[in-house]
């Protein structure tokens, strides 16, 4: 069985999406939103007769199921599934009538209630213990050059709510060299397709010197799964909740990076990721402790199987 999932192109998206399809056990396939000129300064949910505001977007015709993601995307996804006559599950708050939808899987931060809402703590995401155990042998003996337990730092970027530039950079370098050496750790740090050039020039400086590896690598040479599966410790970035929620479904305490900002929505995921025990506001002085994954994918993927009798 298949599923289209419909959402604005972003990685975050994407893979939400084909987190919760595969997880169901669905193939999938990708169909981007594309506002055409000047409805992008209008919300979507807005918008008179949706599908006239974006690029036309055609479903494949075994096709059974529309993932929808975000408020365009929602809007969007909706809309084609009206015109389809196909169930519709949407991921996120989708920001208009939840009656839209067969099924809206929503976070704990996103606060909304309904007969037709499921709950998930983490964001939805396509990392599994099977993914993990590949990504382990192929990656360990690029990333573990001695015996010493290895910190994997996943470093996001400057976005609406959270900022990174060289000072921030400067400041969480010192923190995480102070860190690995208290602990006696080896470190490997990747950087996103966000993280500023300026920002990414200062982490350069001051952690090479310090032993600390710095890997960009695209494609079959991206290091982040594998930086995820040989992992004891992860630190991470509190602008990216994808990022989070893909780290705490590994076996390794998760430590959350501050940067300078405030965003209540992504302040309620990690108090409750922290409440949960599951990660902990980075400090140089903090020891590791014991954890266990955390993801509430697989049982949002069930849910949706059996509600929708897919």
């Amino acid at each position: 069985m298949k599923a289209t999932i419909i959402a604005e192109d972003f990685a975050g998206m994407r893979a939400q999406g084909a987190g919760l399809a595969e997880k169901a056990g669905l193939e999938w396939e990708f169909r981007p939103v594309f506002i055409h000129k000047h409805w992008n300064h209008f919300p979507a949910r807005y918008w008179p007769s949706p599908l006239k505001r974006i690029t036309p977007i055609s479903i494949a015709s075994d096709s059974r199921l529309i993932i929808s993601i975000g408020g365009t995307g929602g809007i969007a996804g909706a809309a084609v599934a009206r015109r389809e006559g196909l169930p519709v599950v949407q991921i996120q708050n989708p920001r208009t009538a939840l009656s839209k939808f067969d099924l809206v899987i929503a976070n704990t931060h996103d606060g909304i209630i309904g007969e037709n809402v499921l709950i998930s703590r983490n964001a939805l995401h396509p990392v599994t213990p099977q993914k993990l155990e590949v990504a382990r042998a192929a990656w360990e003996s690029r990333l573990k050059l001695d015996d010493r337990p290895l910190l994997s730092i996943l470093i996001g970027g400057t976005n609406g709510r959270f900022s990174l530039g060289a000072t921030e950079a400067a400041e969480m370098a010192d923190g995480l060299i102070a860190f690995t050496s208290r602990n006696g750790m080896q470190a490997v740090l990747t950087p996103s397709r966000r993280t500023d050039v300026a920002a990414l020039a200062v982490l350069k400086d001051k952690l090479i010197p310090a032993g600390i590896r710095i890997l960009e690598g695209q494609g079959d040479d991206n290091p982040y799964l594998g930086m995820l599966a040989c992992a004891d410790v992860i630190a991470v970035t509190t602008d990216s909740v994808s990022m989070i929620s893909e780290a705490a479904a590994t076996t390794a305490p998760v430590m959350i990076l501050p940067l300078p900002g405030k965003s209540t929505r992504i302040g309620r995921f990690v108090e409750t990721l922290q409440d949960a025990g599951r990660i902990r506001p980075f400090s140089p002085g903090l020891e590791p402790w014991s954890v266990h994954p955390l993801d509430d994918t697989p049982a949002a993927a069930r849910e949706m199987r059996q509600r929708l009798k897919l």
